[in-house]
């Protein structure tokens, strides 16, 4: 934001300056050439009545003495030519003496009585001249022709000195307004920058530095000391949200567990037409116990400041299988292991372990006997250098699956498919959803090829920052 308000700010004084300069440039450059081009005309008159009462006394040979100091004075060349166009002395070229140039069109304009000022280029030096051409009396017939030529090089290196001191102005007063431009803004900017450090730190659940309600523009403190007030109450709202769900939980285990050696103990006293709903309440129950072991983690979870850890992913995958391979093999359902190895990720401690329960526990419930559950490790770089590499956890089944609609709501906590027939409590994938989150990482449900469910879980690789530079300066 510091970058886009210094931008738009020296953008602004940039179109100011050469609104400005440009035309006071072009103006000065315009008049500058106006003045000589008047001084040249000027004394080219004075030249020309000169030339004229030498003419008229017949004191002609008078005339190159007078062009040279004219020349001489004024830095010009001067031709001179009669009545009829002949050149009578020329200061740069005596070759021309003689030579009738009546037919050139400021010589046969003056002639005519009529003055001719303006630019050209000179094949001799290369350059642009000046040329001024005026005649020597007035009347029916002109007595002579005076012509002053100048070279436009003197002149065009002070239109040039001015526009380099307009330049080193310019960019002068550009530095000055980006020093104070960068002072303003960063002055501007500093309450958002502290509201964008909130922010973060409201994400990660508590504030330790909240932005100062007593700096900045008015606007911008009073929405720091509305956002302070709306993140104390959202911080207070959540721990108390938290609370609940974890006192809730603890005080409900001691009454279940109660509650289920009172219904176990009625079993000897029972008629046996009662079992069956005997049995069924206690499944009600034990559904409820794991409910509030599931409230427990999810609320361990939310409450944890654990960072992550490195874990090495194939050698968890393959310990949690083995311990998994006696209930597949009771249900008649095949567990494969494959994938890459060696692959370390970054996770919590523990999380792994209790998202690969969750998976294998829903992917047993919803698989038919005589079917696959695989469980697959794929590594994955990132893209570039800048991008982290990352691990991927398939566990694949080959159940009924899922719509798109289904897939979408799995991780919403309590929902359970409409045509599920196990006593889940709808707490697993929400459970291994806030697990991964908190790892680093991402986990969605996609459809597996030939049918079934295949739960993605995206883990960040552990490596180093020193071994990465080390790999990206290789490539």
């Amino acid at each position: 934001m510091t970058r886009r308000l210094l931008l738009s700010h020296l953008s602004l004084i940039l179109l100011v300056l050469l609104a400005l300069e440009v035309p006071f440039g072009v103006f000065y450059a315009r008049s500058e050439l106006a003045r000589f081009s008047h001084a040249a005309q000027q004394g080219a008159m004075t030249l020309a009545e000169v030339c004229e009462e030498k003419t008229e006394r017949g004191l002609a040979a008078d005339l190159p003495g007078l062009a040279r100091a004219y020349g001489r004075r004024t830095g010009s060349r001067v031709l001179v030519a009669g009545h009829q166009g002949v050149v009578l002395t020329d200061t740069a070229a005596r070759a021309l003496v003689g030579k009738d140039l009546s037919a050139e069109p400021d010589i046969a304009a003056a002639l005519r009585d009529h003055p001719a000022v303006g630019t050209r280029s000179d094949s001799s030096t290369g350059g642009e001249v000046l040329f001024v051409t005026v005649p020597g009396g007035s009347g029916a017939t002109v007595p002579c022709v005076v012509r002053t030529v100048y070279g436009l090089g003197p002149l065009r290196t002070k239109v040039h000195a001015t526009w380099l001191a307009l330049g080193v102005v310019g960019l002068g007063v550009l530095a000055a307004v980006t020093l104070i431009g960068f002072a303003l803004a960063r002055s501007i900017t500093r309450p958002v920058r502290a509201l964008e450090r909130a922010t973060a730190q409201l994400a990660e659940g508590r504030i330790t530095d909240p932005p100062a309600t007593d700096h900045g523009p008015p606007e911008l403190r009073r929405l720091a000391a509305s956002f302070t007030r709306t993140a104390t109450r959202l911080q207070h709202v959540l721990q108390a949200q938290q609370a609940f769900a974890s006192d809730v939980s603890h005080q409900l285990k001691t009454p279940l567990t109660a509650l289920r050696l009172r219904l176990e103990n009625f079993e000897p006293h029972l008629a046996p037409c009662a079992q069956d709903s005997l049995d069924k309440a206690l499944g009600e129950l034990e559904r409820l116990s794991r409910m509030v072991q599931g409230l427990l983690a999810l609320a361990r979870v939310e409450n944890s400041a654990i960072g992550p850890e490195a874990v090495d992913l194939d050698a968890v995958v393959a310990d949690r299988a083995a311990i998994w391979a006696a209930f597949a093999d009771e249900q008649q359902v095949g567990l494969v292991v494959s994938g890459a190895t060696a692959v370390r990720v970054w996770a919590l401690p523990g999380a792994l372990e209790q998202i690969i329960d969750n998976l294998l526990s829903n992917a047993l419930r919803v698989s038919p006997p005589g079917t696959v559950i695989t469980l697959a490790v794929v590594s994955a770089s990132g893209e570039g250098c800048r991008t982290p590499a990352v691990a991927e956890l398939h566990v694949t089944d080959q159940g009924p699956g899922m719509t798109e609609t289904e897939r979408h709501r799995a991780f919403d906590r309590f929902w359970r498919a409409p045509d599920a027939d196990h006593d889940g409590t709808g707490l697993g994938l929400p459970m291994v959803r806030q697990l991964t989150r908190a790892s680093g990482g991402e986990v969605t449900l996609e459809p597996a090829a030939g049918g079934g469910l295949d739960a993605v879980v995206r883990l960040r690789h552990a490596v180093t920052r020193t071994h990465r530079e080390a790999v990206c300066a290789r490539s």
